[in-house]
């Protein structure tokens, strides 16, 4: 079997993905451009991909190709409708990133609620050395205890969300997108009532017709002067035009980003110009990337390829 790999540096150079070649000929690169694509895989028995876009375009030299792996939950990079009338396999990994992010979840906001940038530069710039008093907490922070956390998708990250500001001490509600959320544990509410009583929000919905732009300048005008809201999920979920007006108008608290709607972030976006961190924290796509998740992402690819060779049942996706 040829395994080609289009996107190895995806999940880090650090994480080995030396167990493919158990599995049969690996050729791996760091990363692949759209144009390059076609001519990478011409030979391939199996790709393993992240964001490179498989499509018939791409694959139609490539008669050998069985089968698809993602580096990544998401598969909206592969053509599903041109695989099935291939009868190419997709597999995808999932719950393997969960616990990052939740924990990334909480340190975005906990870096916002404590003001954390503000007091570690007036340590580390001399201020508090040269006080005549012990402490010094000159910009007011709150406790999350007695807090509303709203969730946008209670899925296993936002359940896991719910749990750990749960064990904060806040009153935990969510908003379910499609009506179809089946979970009892939370007080479940609708979308005007999670932006009213919310006092952080955070976003854990996949990307869809229902989500994008799913705040805009009317959700955030109905949030709490006081809120924080917080996006690990997608960045288009956000309107960044009505979220740069809600910021600079002081209609929220502030907001922590690790996802934007252009990846990587555009050089002319008006969040750029932004640079009070006590407002806005945007990490740079991370929010998944622990060592711990990247090796996980490896394992179950590899656990999907050899499942696949030996005919048993794979993490798959539903070409339905």
């Amino acid at each position: 079997m040829k395994i080609v790999v289009l996107e190895r540096s995806s999940v880090g150079m650090d994480v080995s993905i030396d167990c493919f070649s158990e599995l049969g000929e690996v050729t791996a690169y760091n990363n692949t451009m759209y144009d390059e694509i076609a001519d990478r895989v011409k030979d391939a028995d199996i790709i393993v991909a992240n964001k490179s876009r498989l499509n018939e375009d791409t694959l139609k030299d490539a008669p050998n190709v069985k089968l698809i792996c993602e580096f990544a939950t998401g598969f909206d990079n592969v053509d599903i409708p041109y695989c099935k009338s291939r009868g190419i396999a997709v597999s995808n990994v999932r719950n393997y990133c969960t616990e990052m992010v939740a924990q990334h979840t909480f340190a975005l906001a906990l870096f916002l609620t404590e003001k954390l940038r503000h007091y570690d530069d007036y340590v580390k710039t001399g201020k508090y050395a040269n006080q005549d008093r012990f402490s010094n907490f000159d910009i007011p922070f709150l406790e999350l205890a007695g807090k509303t956390w709203g969730v946008i998708g209670m899925g296993n990250i936002g359940r896991r969300v719910a749990k750990i500001a749960e064990a904060f001490g806040c009153r935990v509600i969510f908003y379910s997108v499609t009506g179809n959320s089946t979970v009892t544990d939370y007080e479940r509410v609708d979308f005007d009532t999670v932006l009213r009583e919310s006092d952080y929000l955070s976003i854990h919905c996949p990307l869809s017709d229902l989500t994008r732009d799913l705040i805009d300048a009317a959700a955030f005008s109905r949030m709490k002067k006081t809120a924080y809201i917080i996006n690990v999920a997608r960045g288009p979920i956000i309107n960044e035009d009505a979220l740069y007006d809600a910021l600079m108008k002081d209609k929220i608290a502030g907001a922590g980003l690790d996802v934007l709607s252009k990846e990587p972030m555009a050089k002319d976006s008006k969040l750029q110009s932004i640079q009070d961190s006590g407002r806005l924290i945007v990490t740079p796509h991370l929010a998944w990337a622990s060592v711990e998740a990247r090796e996980r992402c490896v394992s179950i690819n590899y656990d999907n390829i050899k499942a696949f060779l030996e005919g048993r049942e794979l993490n798959r996706v539903d070409l339905a």
